[in-house]
Order: structure tokens, then C-alpha cells, then sequence
């Protein structure tokens, strides 16, 4: 036979290997479809069956037992909380979260006063007695003003009340009043009202003032803790203006005459926002301690989705331990949602073992400081470790071991052993009411959304951590059984969960959290969220 030519080899050659790699990317991208359709396709109810009654039971009488000491944070107990959690992950087969660690740690800021001093025109005024200063809303200063600016009660709100028309406090120490005027109806209550102290402070940072004296009449007081509370910020955009509380004393030693009975005076409206001349000498000084608390995270990565996610979440801390050495042990707040993770983690876990896991990723994260303010899924919405553009939802689960008061078994209700609160498959994405309904179907569950109402005045939306993922745009459901008589009491005790109901609540979040996860499209973002408010 005649030698073929180099040219004919060489194109023989691109041609039987091009034919070999087809084949080849027609039977991956087969095997990648059979694989999808296999997980799309895979009954859960055996792996969703797994989550028992008997061992959340078990897990609950650990996480809400005396040892962690009502888990506050930060503390030993909260300590022990987290490590119980941990190697609960580390049994299942749960890959670290955190590159390498199952710990997300943080920072949180304690301030303490270390000592305090006031002096006007020359004359000395002692703590407690005439003046206080508070951790929180103060810092380290010292200073001497020669000029103060009373500005009645420090309101402004819009064209309704303004008590800084006509007056410049840019560089200066104001005087305020405590509480606000008969006739004054503000535009917005509660926290939101410009008659709130906060909004008060906010209003003279606005205008440049650098000190506030709050006036009230409650003086002499007694002494407050020098220490703060820890907070999460420790390291604010912005710094208030010093805040120091002083008696009505104190304000007419720095006002003079016109200060006498000032607080009398601006109630019969005799009591006008003017400059007064007054060396005023003031000092602070502070230590802050800082201390390191965690979220722990495990995942059971997914198959081809991995780099997508879906977070499952539950708060792990509560309120610690009374002063007299009594334990809140919150049980349902939230030791409920802690042992239901758990539970679900091991059920997807042993779906992975069995090739039967998720296309995406699964998060599971357990969360600190959600009763001091939601602190953990606030640094992890700012930090994330996984996109939180490519987190399909968050489901979290904030107390489903009790029977609320709306369903108390007393009022007979028909369904107060076989409801669960829905709140917030409304909001964010079309798809997540959907996706809700089809995975109840295996539970069968009330799905009570009474709560998605944004103007319901308990405001539950806004109240647990997945609003920090809601925020930034992460589609988001809260699992919530209602408050009942045990609510942040020391009664919130394992014996009274109800440990059926619970299992069947944590089946739903399961179930729902599988179909997302196999699901061929993330959640679509289609839905604006609305803010009561804003």
C-alpha cells in the first residue's frame, strides 16, 4: 500500500480526533443532564423522614440545657453552643464553610467609663448627682466651650416642628430638653419619631453641634453601670456629639438667670432656642474591650450547581443568665431553629453519601448576637463568604417548637397542632410562594402568612436574620410558630416544646430548601421590597 502524505495524515488525524472529543462532550454533557435529572427527579421523604422528633429532642436537651448557660452572647456558654454545633457538622461529613473553618468569627466592642468631670463658670458638679454620662454616647474628650445653644426640645421634623429655625449650633455645645411638647403630634412614632432621643442626637450631629446636654428632672439618679453593652459597630462612619444628661442645676448655671425652671419655662413656651455665653469644662474617658464571637458554617457542596447556594440559617444565642444565676434557656428562642439545622444538615448530608445530593450548595449557619440586634447575619450580610448573588434564598427558622397564642391549644383551634407561620414568601420573588406550597405537600401543613402584611405592627419581617440577606436582595422566608407566655422568660424550657410538631415544621424547611436546590434556575428577583417607613 502507498504511503500516505504528511498533509493527509495530519488531516486524518484533526478529523478522527474531533469525532473522539464529539463523543466524548456529547456523553459528558449526557451524563451531566442524567445526573441533574436524577437529583430533580430523587424522592427526599427518605432523607426528609430522617429528621426525627426523638433526636431533635435530643439535640434540644443539650442546646438548651444548663451547661450552655443561656447561650448569650458573648460567653462561655455561648462557646460551648458553638462547638456542640460544630462537631455535630464535622460528624455528619459537613465540609468547613469558612475556607478551612467551620467558624466565621467577629469582632464585638465593649466601652467602659473610667471617670467623668464637669465644670461651669468655675463651680464643680458631681456625677449622678448633677450630671451622667453613658458608655454608649459618649467617647474620649476633653473639652472647654466658652458658648451654648439652648434649642428646646432638639426636634426637627420637617415643616411640622423645626427648634433650629434661625439659630447656628456648627462648632457648639446645644441644650436640649428631655421628652417633647404637649402640642406636638410627631409625623412618625415610636423609634422612627423625631421626638426620640436618638433622632435628637442625629438631628445636632446634622448641624455640626459637638456636645448635647440632655435636660431632665430626675436628678439626683442612680448610678448606671460604667461598663456599655458590646455592640458589633465598633468603629462608626460617623461620631455623634458628646451626650451628657444634666439637671435642671446644671442648666441654669450654664444658661444664668433665664435657666431657672427651664423645663417650666418651655412648657408655657417662655423659653426661646438662643446662644448663651459659659465656659463649660468637660472631660471623659473610656477603655474598650474587645472580644471575638462566631457563626458556624457547614456546607454540603452540590453537584453542578455548586457555585450556587442556598443558606439555611437559624440563631443559636439568647439571653444568658439573670442576675440571681437563673437561666433563660430558650428552647424554642431559638434553640428550636439550632437543633433543626442540625437536623437538616445530617439529612443532607447522608442524601450526599447516598449520590443523591443537591445541585447547589447547601449552607447551613447557625448565628450569634441575633438577640442583641441581629449581629451575626448583619456581619455575614457585609462579609459574606459565599455571593450573595449567587444565593438562590435563605430559609430561616426563628422558634417552630411551640403553639403561639394565636393557635393556643385553649382557643380550640382546629389547626394548633398542625400550622406553621410563613412569613415573607411575598417579598423579593414570585417563585418563592410556589415553591412553598409544592413542598408542603409532603407535610401538609397550615401555612399561615398572616405576618407578610408589611404593616403589621409587630413588624416580624424586620426582626430576625434573614432580613439581612432580604436587604441585600437575597430572596428570604422566616419559619415562626408565634409568641407565646414562655416568650424571653426563664420558663422557655426543652420539656415544653412539642417535639411532633417541631419535626414536621423542620420537614417543610427541608423539603423546600431541596426543591430549590435542584431547581434547573435560581429564584428570580422580581419583587421590590417595600419598608414601612421609608
Amino acid at each position: 500500500m502507498e504511503a500516505q502524505p504528511f498533509y493527509v495524515k495530519f488531516e486524518l488525524y484533526i478529523f478522527n480526533n474531533h469525532q473522539n472529543m464529539r463523543k466524548l462532550f456529547v456523553g459528558l454533557s449526557l451524563l451531566t443532564f442524567l445526573v441533574a435529572d436524577a437529583q430533580k427527579k430523587t424522592n427526599p421523604t427518605t432523607f426528609g423522614k430522617s429528621i426525627t422528633a426523638d433526636d431533635l429532642k435530643r439535640h434540644l436537651y443539650i442546646i438548651a440545657g444548663p451547661e450552655m448557660e443561656g447561650r448569650n452572647t458573648p460567653s462561655p456558654g455561648l462557646e460551648r453552643a458553638a462547638t456542640y454545633i460544630e462537631n455535630q457538622f464535622k460528624s455528619f461529613g459537613l465540609l468547613p464553610g469558612n475556607n478551612g473553618s467551620y467558624r466565621q468569627f467577629y469582632p464585638l466592642y465593649k466601652d467602659s467609663v473610667t471617670g467623668s468631670s464637669l465644670k461651669v463658670n468655675g463651680n464643680s458638679f458631681t456625677a449622678n448627682d448633677d450630671y451622667q454620662v453613658n458608655a454608649m454616647t459618649s467617647y474620649n474628650a476633653s473639652l472647654r466651650l466658652g458658648e451654648a445653644v439652648f434649642v428646646g426640645y432638639g426636634i426637627v421634623d420637617g415643616d411640622v416642628w423645626n427648634d433650629y429655625k434661625d439659630v447656628n449650633v456648627a462648632g457648639k455645645a446645644v441644650i436640649i430638653a428631655n421628652g417633647s411638647p404637649a402640642n406636638y403630634k410627631p409625623s412618625t412614632s415610636g423609634f422612627a419619631s423625631p421626638a426620640n432621643l436618638n433622632a435628637k442626637i442625629r438631628n445636632a450631629q446634622t448641624k455640626g453641634a459637638v456636645a448635647v446636654f440632655v435636660v431632665a428632672d430626675n436628678f439626683p439618679r442612680k448610678p448606671i453601670t460604667t461598663g456599655g453593652n458590646f455592640q458589633l459597630n465598633g468603629y462608626a462612619a460617623s461620631v455623634y456629639p458628646q451626650v451628657i444628661n444634666i439637671s435642671e442645676k446644671v442648666a441654669a448655671q450654664i444658661i444664668g438667670a433665664e435657666g431657672e425652671g427651664i423645663l417650666a419655662k418651655l412648657k408655657a413656651g417662655t423659653a426661646p432656642s438662643k446662644a448663651y455665653k459659659s465656659k463649660i469644662d468637660f472631660a471623659v474617658a473610656k477603655v474598650t474591650k474587645e472580644e471575638q464571637v462566631s457563626n458556624v458554617i457547614g456546607i454540603v457542596e452540590g453537584t453542578d450547581k455548586k457555585d450556587e447556594y442556598v443558606v439555611v440559617t437559624a440563631h443559636y444565642d439568647h439571653d444568658g443568665v439573670r442576675a440571681d444565676g437563673v437561666i433563660f434557656y430558650g428552647a424554642d428562642d431559638d434553640g428550636s431553629g439550632t437543633v433543626s439545622v442540625i437536623e437538616m444538615a445530617e439529612a443532607f448530608a447522608k442524601a450526599k453519601a447516598a449520590g443523591k445530593g443537591p445541585r447547589r450548595t447547601m449552607v447551613f449557619m447557625t448565628v450569634s448576637g441575633e438577640e442583641k440586634g441581629l449581629w451575626g447575619s448583619e456581619y455575614y450580610g457585609e462579609n459574606p463568604v459565599f455571593p450573595l448573588d449567587k444565593t438562590s434564598v435563605n430559609l430561616n427558622i426563628d422558634m417552630i417548637g411551640r403553639i403561639g397564642d394565636e393557635y393556643n391549644v385553649k382557643a380550640k383551634d382546629k389547626d394548633s397542632t398542625n400550622y406553621v407561620y410563613i412569613i415573607g414568601d411575598d417579598k423579593l420573588s414570585t417563585d418563592l410562594a410556589p415553591f412553598t406550597d409544592r413542598a408542603n405537600k409532603n407535610v401538609k401543613l397550615k401555612l399561615d402568612r398572616r405576618y407578610n402584611d408589611i404593616n403589621d405592627r409587630n413588624r416580624f419581617y424586620y426582626r430576625s436574620d434573614h432580613y439581612n440577606f432580604a436587604k441585600h436582595g437575597v430572596p428570604a422566608i422566616f419559619y415562626f410558630n408565634g409568641v407565646h407566655a414562655d416568650y424571653h422568660k426563664v420558663t422557655d424550657t426543652p420539656d415544653k416544646i412539642n417535639y411532633p410538631l417541631m419535626a414536621k415544621r423542620a420537614q417543610l424547611v427541608f423539603y423546600t430548601a431541596w426543591e430549590i436546590a435542584n431547581s434547573d434556575e435560581m429564584m428570580k428577583r422580581d419583587l421590590k421590597l417595600e419598608i414601612p417607613g421609608r
